[in-house]
């Protein structure tokens, strides 16, 4: 099987989906923005070859890119995983006549108003919302359903650009920040009081066959605005627990009503006093490595998994499920330049069997902002058997571990 794959070296996880095509024994064409002699010699093996392009969002340069290709080779898949590249790939794939997320998914996947409102009419429950390029618009929104409310980027991912609107007088200024007042086009909806977390399944056919529930610790607006919060996703192992039974079967209707075929899926969702709501889904895996936290959980290859879903129409193996996983991001005091670390020496001694991996910037290195996500600066992933254990950990190390900064 011949399946081209968009931008192969960024981020630098993009690796993995080579290495798991390459592994199943697919012939994998790489299209990339850089120079082919600035990729990792591992990436270049994993390559028949590769095609450097100046954009791979910008379609009709992708399009010629993937005709060229097609001129020398059959190309059975045309692959993307990376947020930003979903929708120019969606476009290119139905061009040229190449199976795949259609542009309708990627569409509904991307854009949160559209996606909302076809959701809605398939009677998922989700968050009063709208679009705007107009003030007026917004505030007859604001006036009709109160506060507070979240203003975000249509196509926005994780917490990039997002408002929440306390009053009258915040939205005014939103409006000017968010360039509103000069046509800026927004989503606007319901703010969603509750617990968050993510669903992310592996879906072949339109039939998940693999799925992982991960909660946030605070929720994610909270976590991207609060420098003091050492944040954590923790993924779950007790999935098959009644308690979930809901929020899987919400995905699967998601999935279903948004035409998801052979896809990995990331679904974003809240549960509070007006109980379970859908909040966003993305036709791609989760970012900040999450998948490498599913594979320290599940003792299993997940990247494997998802190639073999492409080139073969089954999976590989099952998750073990014999661990809960989860990733804690460690701030700086202020932003600067890293000093130093304290902590590390005394939870490496009570708990370093349970740390599968760490990222800790070196003195000297500058410190990036809080709202730059969970992988800025300083991180650890740990697993254990039990939930509940596993929570206790990661408190303690958040509570331990200091950044220093200055």
């Amino acid at each position: 099987m011949n399946i081209i794959f968009i931008e192969p070296s960024f981020p630098d996880n993009q690796k993995e989906f080579v290495r798991g095509l390459h592994e199943t024994g697919a012939t994998v064409i790489g299209v990339g923005e850089r120079p082919q002699e600035h990729l990792s010699d591992e990436v270049k093996a994993y390559l028949s070859f590769y095609v450097q392009v100046q954009s791979v969002v910008h379609e009709p340069t992708l399009l010629k890119a993937v005709q060229k290709i097609q001129n020398k080779v059959w190309v059975d898949r045309l692959e993307a995983t990376v947020e930003a590249h979903i929708m120019a790939a969606a476009s290119v794939r139905e061009a040229a006549d190449i199976p795949g997320t259609s542009v309708r998914t990627a569409y509904l996947c991307r854009d949160k108003p559209a996606m909302k409102e076809v959701l809605r009419k398939a009677g998922i429950p989700c968050a009063a919302s709208t679009r705007a390029n107009d003030p007026a618009t917004i505030r007859d929104f604001a006036q009709q359903l109160g506060y507070p409310l979240i203003i975000k980027p249509p196509s926005g991912a994780g917490a990039a650009g997002i408002w929440k609107v306390g009053n009258a007088q915040e939205l005014e200024r939103i409006i000017i920040e968010a360039g509103i007042a000069d046509g800026v086009e927004v989503a606007i909806e319901e703010f969603i009081e509750g617990h968050e977390g993510y669903l992310d399944t592996l879906t072949i056919n339109g039939e998940v066959v693999h799925e992982f529930i991960t909660h946030y610790y605070p929720n994610v607006l909270v976590a991207m605005r609060e420098r003091w919060i050492s944040p954590q996703m923790v993924t779950t192992n007790r999935i098959e627990a009644e308690g979930y039974s809901e929020v899987r079967k919400m995905a699967r209707d998601v999935n279903r009503v948004l035409g998801i075929g052979t896809s990995a899926t990331h679904m974003e969702w809240f549960a509070g006093p007006k109980g379970l709501k859908f909040s966003e889904i993305g036709c791609r895996p989760p970012g900040v490595g999450q998948w490498d936290v599913y594979n320290a959980a599940n003792e299993f290859d997940i990247y494997l998994e998802w190639a073999c879903a492409l080139t073969h129409g089954h999976p590989k193996n099952a998750p073990s499920r014999r661990y809960s996983a989860g990733m804690i991001a460690l701030r700086p005091a202020c932003d600067g330049h890293i000093t130093g670390y304290s902590g590390l020496e005394a939870i490496q001694e009570a708990y370093g069997e349970c740390i599968v991996a760490s990222h800790f910037p070196g003195a000297g290195s500058a410190t990036q902002a809080v709202e730059d996500g969970y992988m800025a600066n300083a991180w650890m992933r740990v697993r254990h058997p039990d939930y509940d254990t596993l929570r206790q950990i990661m408190d303690t190390i958040g509570q331990t571990v200091k950044v220093h900064a200055a």
